[in-house]
């Protein structure tokens, strides 16, 4: 049965392969965050609207479209929130697990632009120092600031 199974698959090949690789498979959501620091070591956190009354401060986060290289998902994310202009680093962190999303962390260099909030999304934004971070700053946020503070 393998043998007449592999025969097919490979007579099939291309975009029908595809195809049934997409329905067969978890389709996933990538949720992608950007722990950006200022050259004092500072990042920027935001109130979030949607967020939990109990958890509104986090760092900006976004979802990646189709096509876009994560990196390039932080840069545009943090632009969009913030006003602020990045430079994506090194990949901190993936998290999969959930049902359907995985979630990435980079770290992000800013280089540019004040805070400028995305007034739909945004309540407020501040820097903070990775050791004064606002009550209500979502737990896994403050591991990712931590975890990549210099000192």
């Amino acid at each position: 049965m393998r043998r007449v199974v592999a025969r097919v698959w490979k007579f099939i090949r291309g975009p029908l392969q595809w195809r049934i690789m997409w329905f067969t498979n978890a389709t996933f959501m990538i949720g992608v965050t950007g722990v950006v620091r200022n050259e004092q070591g500072q990042v920027p956190l935001l109130k979030h609207r949607m967020w939990p009354d109990d958890r509104p401060w986090g760092l900006p986060t976004g979802y990646a479209v189709r096509g876009e290289e994560f990196p390039m998902t932080v840069v545009r994310e943090v632009r969009e929130e913030t006003g602020l202009d990045v430079v994506p680093g090194r990949l901190l962190q993936v998290t999969s697990g959930y049902r359907l999303r995985a979630e990435i962390a980079y770290e992000a260099l800013h280089v540019g632009g004040t805070l400028e909030l995305d007034g739909f999304e945004i309540l407020e934004a501040k820097w903070f120092s990775p050791d004064t971070l606002p009550e209500g700053t979502q737990n896994s946020h403050v591991r990712l600031i931590r975890a990549g503070a210099p000192g």
